[in-house]
């Protein structure tokens, strides 16, 4: 099979530093502000949160507690672990009583799905599993799986068919439910609302997307870099932002071949994966808008793109086309 996957982790942030660690920064540092930077793994993909505080064990004790509300977010929303209640959704196709938290997520993957007529879908996961098969083949044909097997994950696709309540859960057999393109920026927002209910003013905090707490302490922008998909380490741009969030998404992140033909991001309504952009990139109030809505552009083209920014609370698309190329659209 192709190189194991890199969850989507095309955004690099300014500063970052692995453990927890001290270091004053700007104008605020002169007040004794400090830097305090944890870094781990959360859903699959390195994790990182900038905390900026007077008190270090107060620092200290805002990432223990985030960290545990993270860690049991992952118990929810994971593919990767056996024991999550989205596991046992695709598993048994009932989940009884679920979490508040994973009754809302669902609703809100159904109302982008509603959004962008079915091309943000969470139950594309069957998707996943052919192309996956089908790769892992030792003579796997280079042109991907057969039409007719293509057309029979499709059969197994569709959001409509998924029955969300605060009660119970339920999707027929054989379907099977993705939150890869959705929970990392959900995540993210749940724990910048735990931050901000703590008081925290000056934060960068990424689960897997990006979300700025304001500004910096200094008052300038926080610097978001977006990787350049063909040269590892490389910075495409840099988007300034502050109180807000940054997701992208490329085929790059996960290839199936060696030739980079199929990729992770699938759309839904013909079962190909996206090829029209190297790189999609948005900018929103929220983490979990920015990270479906990056999803769902990257199998859109500008016309379709354009006219859902303000009802998708989409402030700004950043793209890079196959051959390179960037274009922006702006609300």
């Amino acid at each position: 099979m192709a190189r194991m996957i890199s969850r989507r982790r095309f955004i690099r942030i300014s500063a970052a530093a692995a453990g927890l660690a001290v270091v004053p920064v700007g104008q605020m540092a002169k007040a004794n502000t400090k830097l305090f930077t944890w870094r781990g793994t959360m859903l699959g993909a390195t994790a990182t949160m900038q905390i900026h505080h007077f008190d270090q064990r107060e620092a200290e004790r805002l990432i223990i507690l985030a960290c545990a509300q993270a860690h049991r977010l992952e118990r929810l929303f994971s593919l990767y672990r056996n024991d999550s209640a989205l596991v046992e959704l695709n598993r048994t196709g009932i989940l009884v009583d679920p979490a508040a938290e994973f009754v809302e997520l669902l609703t809100i993957s159904r109302r982008y799905a509603e959004l962008t007529g079915g091309l943000f879908d969470p139950t594309v996961q069957p998707l996943w599993q052919l192309y996956a098969d089908h790769f892992s083949q030792s003579a796997a044909d280079p042109g991907g799986p057969p039409r007719a097997e293509v057309k029979a994950a499709l059969d197994r696709v569709g959001y409509r068919r998924l029955s969300v309540d605060r009660n119970r859960i339920v999707m027929p057999r054989g379907m099977a439910v993705t939150l890869n393109g959705i929970a990392q920026g959900y995540v993210t927002d749940k724990i910048v609302e735990l931050l901000r209910a703590q008081g925290l003013d000056h934060s960068l905090i990424d689960m897997g997307e990006t979300r700025a707490i304001g500004t910096r302490p200094d008052g300038g922008p926080w610097e978001v870099g977006i990787a350049d998909p063909d040269v590892v380490g490389k910075t495409a741009a840099i988007l300034p932002i502050a109180d807000r969030a940054v997701s992208t998404s490329g085929g790059y992140g996960f290839q199936f071949d060696a030739q980079g033909r199929f990729n992770h991001l699938f759309d839904p309504l013909t079962g190909g994966c996206a090829s029209r952009y190297r790189s999609v990139t948005t900018v929103a109030t929220n983490a979990t808008a920015a990270d479906a809505l990056s999803t769902a552009f990257s199998v859109m083209d500008e016309a379709q793109i354009r006219p859902m920014l303000s009802e998708a609370g989409i402030e700004r698309v950043h793209l890079i086309d196959t051959k390179g190329n960037t274009s922006q659209l702006v609300v």
